[in-house]
């Protein structure tokens, strides 16, 4: 049976912004790596359409991106919407029953299932279905924006942290 880790870069006041900060090179690395390493992936519609970048390569990539986008194009990827009507290559659109879907899946595979989303999070969160949270603390404050926990505030306990360059800390944490 998968494991669904909801892990994503934020603030250090909490909240998820793609434009306000970027992982340093070491960061990266750490994000590609992570990515090859996935069984799959969930997304919300709004993180789904923000990845999409990564289908096209473009001109101005270096070695880096395009080896993350090499791993994310592998990664099998099933997108949570009501209202897209397709989405792009090896992905899959969940569009009812979405518990039920996204538990079939669970007990279908092996390894990690990475879910990014805050919107997303929050219903797999009350299905049960995270099994562990990964907080990328970047050394920002940005006053507002959209929160990591999106809605109720799970009981949570501590599993592990790590330090990367920049003043990025992960700090995980699981279901208690």
């Amino acid at each position: 049976m998968a494991r669904i880790v909801f892990g994503m870069n934020l603030s250090l006041d909490g909240y998820v912004d793609h434009e306000a900060f970027a992982p340093d090179a070491s960061l990266f690395r750490h994000w590609i790596d992570h990515v090859g390493g996935l069984s799959a992936s969930l997304y919300g519609r709004r993180l789904y359409e923000i990845m999409r970048y990564w289908d096209d390569d473009q001109p101005d990539w270096g070695e880096a991106e395009h080896a993350f986008a090499e791993a994310w194009r592998r990664v099998p990827k099933w997108v949570v919407s009501t209202t897209l009507a397709d989405v792009g290559p090896n992905a899959a659109l969940i569009s009812n029953d979405v518990e039920a879907e996204i538990r079939k899946l669970k007990t279908s595979l092996a390894g990690e299932i990475d879910a990014g989303g805050p919107g997303l999070a929050r219903s797999l969160a009350e299905y049960g279905l995270i099994d562990e949270y990964r907080l990328y603390f970047h050394p920002v404050v940005l006053g507002s924006g959209r929160p990591f926990f999106d809605g109720s505030l799970p009981r949570l306990r501590f599993v592990t942290s790590e330090k990367f360059s920049g003043g990025v800390i992960r700090l995980s944490y699981r279901p208690a």
